[in-house]
């Protein structure tokens, strides 16, 4: 597969993304280096040990204080993913129909390049530009035991992996959605809605019955929504993660064709 455009697109955002990456891991550090000044706060621990309510809305199962609580509830079932989503639904949306609407994307539809192909190497841009984020963020958390912070260093590995694919996954919506509709703007808020409510899902299954039924419906479920950081990612987790990506992808690159490039 020729990698041309997606080189493109990378060093055009390389300075953004240093930045990007640098900002994270300075709150990443900040969150692992405090953690032996909270670790002992027993009002704060029991803030969500004894309120389900308030532990199901922070990702927290048990204390707050516990080296998983406390990376869960301040980095990986929120921050971490925003950040990511930011990155992957900004770029999955202007890629294609952003170009679409500022008219470049058809001068590159003019190039000896198929137009699948296109979408091929914008997807692969799209996972490349989520990498140092993942990676700077994993570097962080993996100095935690010199913090007193141990974490499973496999559960901790494939759980910074796993919010990584399904951020992918949200990126890949808002471009199919941009091929389907054209418009940045339908495609970053429709995919930002979808990636909402699948954190919703995820925070509240714990306490409403309801919610606890459909919780197989969130990608964050999936990714960051069962103990993962204790247990690590499940291969059904794994196997629902990556049939995502690979439907939202296979659906962009079939329909692209059909989409109207000014």
């Amino acid at each position: 597969m020729r990698s041309d455009i997606a080189r493109i697109d990378l060093r055009l955002r390389r300075r953004s993304m240093i930045w990007f990456a640098v900002g994270l891991a300075a709150y990443a550090y900040l969150i692992v280096a405090m953690y032996p000044l909270v670790k002992s706060d027993q009002s704060l621990g029991s803030l969500t040990a004894d309120n389900p309510t308030v532990a199901a809305l922070l990702g927290v199962s048990g204390s707050l204080t516990s080296p998983v609580g406390w990376i869960n509830g301040n980095l990986y079932t929120n921050f971490l993913p925003l950040m990511i989503l930011l990155v992957t639904i900004g770029y999955g949306a202007s890629s294609l129909a952003g170009q679409s609407e500022a008219g470049s994307l058809g001068l590159i539809a003019t190039l000896p390049i198929s137009r699948r192909s296109i979408v091929q190497q914008k997807a692969l841009a799209l996972a490349l530009l989520a990498l140092p984020l993942t990676l700077v963020t994993l570097a962080c958390i993996l100095i935690g035991r010199f913090y007193d912070l141990s974490l499973p260093i496999g559960a901790v590995v494939g759980t910074t992996f796993a919010v990584w694919l399904m951020c992918v996954d949200f990126g890949l919506a808002a471009l199919l959605i941009g091929v389907l509709s054209g418009s940045r703007g339908l495609a970053m808020g429709l995919a930002s809605a979808i990636a909402a409510a699948s954190f919703l899902i995820s925070s509240l299954a714990p306490i409403v019955d309801a919610v606890h039924s459909i919780r197989w419906m969130s990608l964050f479920y999936w990714a960051v929504g069962s103990n993962q950081l204790t247990d690590g990612p499940t291969v059904i987790a794994w196997v629902v993660l990556g049939a995502v990506a690979a439907l939202l992808l296979v659906a962009s690159v079939l329909l692209v064709d059909r989409m109207d490039i000014p």
